[in-house]
């Protein structure tokens, strides 16, 4: 029997078994540390097969690569504990944290990705929606930039664009040719 460590009181005798528990957990972290490298690959592959622009694939390969680490975290850790209740609890709260602090962002974004996506709207359309009129100029994962015809920049979430009702206003011929001239 191996010698009980001894720290201000408390002790400490470590068990073969325990530590098995731990080796595997240490294993299933990195199984899930490669899983996490080739999902984020494929989820690439598979944006740029669709001509995605490529920020928008780099963040999703980010958003792809956190997901699986923090998955094997949480496995990880419920092996080393013996529990599966740690993987349960890991989740929940992930998922209470991410649906009551981040909500409107996280909203955004993944209007933006959508719109990115779909590309029903692109810049140079001109829209209307609610009360705005513009030009777009920009379209970026979480906002879209618009210019109104007094010049101001005014600054859409992705939410609105993808939830509202937007009219794309068609070009005239004058302004397809100036378009394609300069």
């Amino acid at each position: 029997m191996m010698p009980a460590a001894q720290s201000g009181g408390i002790t400490f005798e470590p068990n073969p078994k325990d530590l098995a528990f731990v080796a595997i957990g240490l294993v299933v972290l990195f199984a899930f540390l490669v899983a996490a490298r080739f999902a984020s690959r494929i989820a690439a592959d598979q944006l740029l097969k669709r001509h995605v622009r490529t920020e928008l694939v780099v963040i999703s390969r980010r958003a792809v690569t956190f997901a699986v680490i923090l998955l094997g975290l949480f496995a990880a850790i419920s092996f080393a504990v013996e529990s599966a209740n740690v993987a349960l609890f890991g989740l929940v709260l992930a998922t209470v944290v991410a649906a009551l602090g981040v909500q409107d962002l996280l909203r955004d974004y993944v209007s933006g990705y959508y719109v990115l996506l779909e590309r029903h709207i692109r810049v140079g359309d001109r829209i209307s929606f609610d009360t705005h009129t513009g030009v777009i100029t920009e379209v970026r994962l979480r906002v879209t930039l618009l210019r109104s015809e007094q010049g101001d920049v005014i600054v859409v979430p992705n939410s609105e664009l993808f939830t509202k009702p937007i009219t794309i206003h068609g070009t005239t011929p004058e302004q397809e040719a100036k378009k394609t001239t300069g």
